[in-house]
């Protein structure tokens, strides 16, 4: 069995968390997993900076204490559970092909994914059409459906900034203690999808610009969190990053090809391009300074 984790939700957790955690589930008899989360959430105190609830991060690591084996949980009570494969609608909305320019798109716009109905459509698209296929939700996210009058064009969704990358970390002059404390200031596009029948000139650099502008704003709303930076890793050989470019992100360097766990640096992973965006011309103040 794996040791129990010191950190859970941003919080401290460890032996008297995990304590706290059981005797929530076991009081919680006959409730759902999102009941439990939000219970959860409730007694150990898991809020945001904003107030509100971390019930999603909460379901994730509870779902993480079960696979490990330190907790017990009900049976999901449908089939798109976190974890489980994503239900594809019955109808998918989507745009016929569509070429052009960016200018002829009629009513291009970002709807932030925020009901049932409108997730499962995220995920089926990125599972079906991106290369890396699906992103599961861990914790603060913001993610929406690029949409126009013809339909769905594709999706985009930010979150957690990578825990370390030298290139960026050099870049941005950060220490190990910055890092670790203001990270959350930082944000990752971890997903960009233009649906493949969709060839619209400079629709990608645009899509990039209001997704910047709207997760700025959602993150503040959503978490409370100021975000001055953002991330992205584009597969070097596989793309060009013009778009990224063009969006105004500046190319800091590329990474090593080693993941968390490549304790031997055998540098087996895809070499990316790393790009950055500025949001408040003052970051460094912010993360290698006195702080938010």
């Amino acid at each position: 069995m794996r040791r129990i984790p010191q950190r859970l939700c941003g919080e401290a957790f460890g032996e008297e968390g995990l304590r706290a955690a059981r005797e929530v589930i076991e009081r919680s008899h006959g409730c759902s997993r999102s009941e439990i989360a939000r219970r959860v959430c409730e007694h150990l105190r898991w809020v945001n900076e904003a107030g509100r609830s971390k019930e999603v991060g909460a379901r994730v690591a509870l779902l993480a204490l079960e696979r490990a084996g330190w907790v017990e949980l009900p049976r999901p009570r449908n089939g798109n559970g976190i974890g489980s494969p994503p239900r594809p609608p019955r109808h998918w909305p989507l745009a016929t092909p569509l070429a052009g320019s960016v200018e002829e798109v009629r009513g291009l716009e970002l709807e932030r994914v925020s009901r049932e109905e409108s997730s499962v459509l995220w995920n089926a698209l990125v599972d079906r059409y991106h290369y890396l296929r699906g992103w599961r939700l861990s914790g603060e996210q913001v993610r929406y459906l690029i949409v126009c009058q013809e339909g769905v064009l594709g999706a985009i969704g930010f979150g957690a900034a990578a825990l370390k990358l030298s290139v960026r970390d050099r870049w941005i002059g950060w220490d190990r203690e910055h890092r670790e404390r203001q990270r959350q200031a930082v944000v990752n596009n971890r997903r960009f999808l233009i649906l493949p029948w969709v060839r619209v000139r400079n629709l990608a650099s645009r899509v990039l610009a209001l997704g910047r502008r709207a997760m700025v704003r959602d993150y503040r709303e959503l978490y409370g969190r100021r975000v001055v930076l953002l991330e992205s890793f584009v597969e070097a050989g596989r793309f060009a990053g013009t778009s990224y470019r063009a969006a105004n992100w500046l190319w800091v360097g590329r990474s090593a090809g080693r993941g968390r766990g490549d304790r031997q640096h055998r540098r087996e992973l895809p070499l990316k391009d790393v790009y950055m965006y500025v949001v408040e011309p003052d970051f460094r103040r912010v993360l290698c300074g006195a702080g938010q």
